[in-house]
């Protein structure tokens, strides 16, 4: 008899880590009415690389006067082509799957008036973004079907990969899982003057799992890291992606609900990692792997020029659930022509202000019930997530550090917290990695881990919440309010 313990016991033994949480919550978009509209019989997902890749649309201003860009999104359902030939019921921002990309500069003010045609109430956070409170998307300041919401992001931080994703509290996870995500790139006048590839060689990626049933229609259950083995890269399953041989910078973005992601070529080659969270690294590294869990970004440069034409390559994912077969190949380089490459790595590539003398010390507890029982519990701090209660208060303009644990023994954990970007001072104890050196916002938790981190609350005063953006731990009460004040 399958357990929820022997589940547990199997995420284990296949990544060394389970990654699961608790059950419990309704779909909002019942999978079993819905039929794909052309595919005669079951529908399966095609081979690895028989689909191409799309890059994802940008998204235009309807006006720029004033200093601000101002667009205006329709959060909507909608159906769009994931498997070939079939059409699948996602929720879109604006119709598209994944999310479209916006372009941002820091300085300059963004307006985006959102209206929800949907039949359920969201909310709009920007995840990375320095924003006061009534802009947050916090999980309870929704807005309700019919209705718009306009939200103002001040663009007043260094440039960086941030991303929008739906808030709602106990919907989000499904609603993210149903497609409402989508990238926001803020550059600066750091970034925009070193010579990075660009244009058509700078390409956002959004990796995600999904489950589709025999209908080609996305399944959605909470605690079902088992079932989602289809790898999704910007919307597609398994594609490939033809590129010139020359240098790339590729903006990855993990959009998953669970899925935690260790990505290497297939041959062993080299990456440059260059950026995080929160935007460039003080100096590139190069590296064979590069680690996500979700909602953690990284900004990385390959260089196909020491590849022959004709050349292709695997991005592998190294971590579980699922087989090597069913989660093993995320993408494949199809290197298909030559090009002139003036861009180049600098040595340098911003520095970071120093850290201030933090005046407080925190300690944070992330925890969840693991003992098999039907309707596990997930706690921050030992308690579940109340709206009403603060967690924590900080005085505004301080620095504070903060050691964040994992308590469990089987399960994993993320951390993240609004409004700031902090600095990770250890990982168990030692230095850090290169990898995470920059400016986080999301910090991995394997079992037993514990970091430390160096946070400074001097741009807004207000309520927000930090919380574990494993999204299914989020909505089972992994969350807790801190007020700046």
């Amino acid at each position: 008899m399958v357990t929820r313990r022997s589940l547990l016991g199997g995420a284990v033994a296949a990544t060394g880590a389970g990654l699961l949480t608790a059950g419990g919550l309704t779909p909002l978009l019942g999978s079993g009415s819905a039929r794909a509209t052309t595919a005669a019989g079951p529908v399966t997902v095609p081979p690895p690389f028989t689909v191409r890749m799309p890059t994802l649309p940008v998204l235009a201003p309807i006006s720029g006067p004033g200093g601000q860009d101002t667009y205006a999104v329709t959060i909507k359902e909608a159906a769009r082509e994931i498997i070939p030939g079939v059409r699948t019921k996602v929720l879109t921002y604006d119709g598209h799957f994944p999310g479209p990309v916006l372009r941002a500069r820091t300085g300059r003010k963004v307006v985006i008036r959102h209206r929800n045609t949907l039949t359920m109430p969201v909310a709009v956070h920007l995840h990375g973004g320095s924003v006061s409170p009534e802009n947050d998307g916090g999980p309870m300041d929704t807005f309700a079907p019919g209705t718009s919401r306009t939200y103002t992001y001040p663009n007043q931080q260094p440039g960086a990969g941030l991303w929008f994703h739906d808030h709602a509290h106990h919907m989000e996870s499904e609603h993210v899982f149903r497609g409402l995500s989508a990238t926001y790139l803020l550059s600066d006048e750091t970034e925009r003057s070193l010579p990075l590839p660009a244009g058509q060689y700078e390409v956002p990626i959004a990796l995600r799992d999904a489950r589709f049933d025999e209908a080609g229609q996305l399944v959605y259950v909470m605690d079902d890291v088992f079932g989602r083995t289809t790898i999704l890269a910007n919307g597609r399953p398994t594609p490939y992606f033809e590129v010139a041989a020359r240098k790339y910078r590729f903006r990855l973005l993990n959009s998953s609900n669970m899925r935690f992601f260790q990505l290497r070529l297939s041959d062993g080659g080299q990456m440059i990692q260059i950026g995080s969270d929160g935007g460039l690294l003080e100096r590139p590294f190069t590296t064979d792997t590069v680690a996500l869990s979700p909602a953690e970004r990284a900004d990385v440069v390959i260089d196909f020029s020491r590849y022959p034409v004709g050349t292709r390559i695997v991005l592998e994912n190294t971590l579980g659930p699922g087989t090597p077969d069913q989660v093993g190949k995320v993408l494949r380089f199809d290197v298909v022509r030559t090009a002139p490459d003036p861009s180049r790595v600098p040595n340098v590539l911003r520095t970071l202000p120093a850290l201030a003398p933090a005046t407080v010390s925190r300690t944070v507890v992330l925890s969840m019930d693991e003992d098999g029982r039907q309707e596990p519990r997930a706690f921050m701090d030992g308690q579940t997530w109340d709206h009403h209660r603060i967690d924590q208060t900080i005085t505004h303009g301080t620095s504070e550090i903060w050691t964040v644990t994992n308590a469990n023994k089987l399960v994993p954990h993320n951390f993240h917290m609004h409004l700031v970007q902090f600095r990770l001072l250890e990982r168990n104890g030692a230095p850090v990695a290169p990898a995470e050196a920059g400016l986080k916002d999301t910090v991995r938790l394997f079992p037993g881990e514990t970091v430390k981190l160096h946070a400074t609350f001097d741009t807004y005063r207000g309520t927000y919440v930090y919380h574990c953006h494993l999204l299914d731990h989020s909505a089972m009460g992994m969350m807790a309010n801190f007020r700046i004040r």
